[in-house]
């Protein structure tokens, strides 16, 4: 059976899971015909009682883990499936039974060459923790230090890969039949899950990740990343110094224990700022059940599955764009994305700062501690389809990691904004890197790589002139055959509709009798 055929079994085997549960609208974001929407509709009056986020994260919980790792990608996604969905998604629960205690001990035993009672004085055989991808399992080393072990599940990374392959090939047949979705990238959006999923499933990756950010916050007092066992840790085995405190939105715990909450909330500020503005590198997965407060008021996080970076270009377009909201100067919001490429061209420049205008106003104009930039940042995502936008993975994370951040700032200290807190901060690096001065030493670094790249460049040229002969531009043999595949496009449309008519039939009829 070919690659194409099993696809298209996979896909009337999902579709007709998403119709049971009556989650079939997303389709609709694509440009579906009408008497496609008809069908949606018929299907979906059986689940009526509950919200169309609700009924899609029950559905993606049937369908497997990997479905459940897309869906809590997709939480970030809310200018592709709606705020209110992606709301939904956002908790999904991403735990599975746990799997036996034996095979965590033949997993630790064949990848660290090494037996179990070697490696540790004692290993707790009853799971911490069980999700998806691996489990927890607490131990002891024979030098008494407590570690926390993560071990993959057996088979998971075939699973995972069967599934990726499924939504490459959906992503590249939405691109082909569907040119309205181009500006959402839903091949980005499955390279981009892709990415985190092969993280996840390379411990060495979340070790590494774990490592990093712990040497950016070398000279941190107040915020520390469980050190790594490197010993003890492979591609499918993380061993991590283990974290004992109180999960950091326990307000009652945190008071019993003589920590005020306020000066937590200030420490994650500063630590949240630092990691996004000055490191450009930031825990993407920091819900409350991944940061702990030590006893000694230190924050220490956990699960380095999902991180996110932003290149220093990014960094910049953020901050500019961010301090003008606050100014309130809606016509250099508009600059700063014209400026940065984010918005065609030849979009109105004027029409496109009153949009901002008309989305920051209402949450701009609230008491400063109801103020959320991360509501204002998914308020400006949601007005991309109209100027063509084209988005941002890494800052559609940001944003979600913002909104999460916000939340627990609000359960800490309801009468302080964590973005007023870390003021000084803004202040300081805005000086240091968009000033006056900071603007000319990186036009200097940037004219540096220029002239460092000239020869590159310079071939280039060259390979582009010899292109050119007397009888005009001669196009690769690859070029011509897309242009064709471009023309053929638009009469394999309706076939595509048709089949896709027939599934829906088939999940219809599944759903009737």
């Amino acid at each position: 059976m070919s690659a194409g055929i099993g696809h298209g079994l996979r896909l009337i085997r999902v579709l007709w899971s998403l119709s049971r549960h009556g989650a079939l609208f997303p389709l609709q974001s694509f440009g579906a015909p009408p008497w496609v929407v008809c069908i949606l509709r018929l299907a979906e009056r059986r689940a009526e009682t509950e919200r169309p986020g609700e009924r899609l994260a029950t559905a993606l919980q049937t369908l497997g883990p990997t479905f459940v790792k897309l869906g809590q990608s997709l939480a970030v996604r809310g200018d592709l499936i709606g705020e209110d969905v992606a709301d939904d998604l956002s908790a999904l629960q991403d735990a599975l039974p746990p799997f036996p205690a034996s095979e965590a001990k033949a997993t630790l035993e064949r990848e660290l060459d090494t037996a179990v009672d070697a490696l540790f004085a004692v290993f707790d055989e009853t799971p911490a923790a069980a999700a998806s991808i691996a489990q927890v399992h607490f131990a002891k080393r024979h030098d008494g230090v407590p570690v926390a072990v993560k071990i993959l599940r057996p088979g998971i990374e075939d699973a995972f890969y069967r599934d990726i392959r499924f939504f490459h090939w959906i992503a590249g047949l939405i691109e082909r039949f569907f040119p309205a979705a181009h500006r959402l990238k839903p091949r980005d959006v499955v390279g981009n899950f892709e990415e985190t999923v092969k993280l996840e499933m390379d411990l060495r990756l979340e070790a590494a990740a774990a490592g990093e950010l712990a040497e950016n916050f070398l000279d941190e007092s107040g915020f520390r990343v469980p050190a790594v066992d490197w010993e003890r840790t492979s591609r499918r085995v993380l061993t991590l110094e283990r974290i004992e405190g109180i999960p950091i939105d326990e307000i009652q715990a945190l008071e019993a224990a003589g920590i005020a909450p306020r000066a937590v909330l200030e420490q994650s500020a500063r630590v949240f700022f630092n990691q996004v503005f000055r490191d450009g590198f930031f825990h993407a997965d920091m819900h409350p059940g991944n940061m702990f407060v030590c006893s000694d008021g230190v924050l220490s996080p956990v699960d380095f599955g999902i991180m996110g970076r932003l290149d220093r270009e990014t960094r910049y377009f953020l901050a500019d764009m961010l301090i003008a909201f606050l100014e309130r100067d809606y016509m250099r919001v508009a600059e700063v994305h014209f400026a940065a490429g984010y918005v065609p061209n030849d979009k109105s420049l004027g029409a496109f700062a009153q949009a901002c205008r008309a989305i920051a106003e209402p949450i701009l104009g609230k008491p400063q501690n109801k103020i959320s930039i991360a509501r204002l940042l998914g308020q400006l995502f949601q007005v991309t389809r109209t100027f063509e936008m084209e988005m941002q993975p890494q800052l559609l994370l940001l944003q979600k990691t913002m909104l999460v951040a916000e939340g627990v700032g609000r359960k800490l200290d309801p009468e302080s904004n964590m973005w007023l807190l870390a003021e000084p901060l803004i202040a300081d690096w805005m000086r240091e890197n968009r000033g006056p001065e900071a603007r000319l030493l990186n036009l200097a670094v940037d004219a540096a790589q220029l002239v460092e790249r000239a020869p590159q460049y310079l071939a280039k040229f060259d390979t582009l002139t010899e292109m050119i002969s007397a009888d005009g531009i001669r196009l690769h043999p690859g070029t011509v055959e897309a242009f064709r595949g471009a023309r053929r496009g638009s009469g394999w449309r309706w076939l595509i509709w048709v089949v896709f008519g027939l599934g829906l039939g088939i999940t219809l009829s599944a759903n009737l009798f």
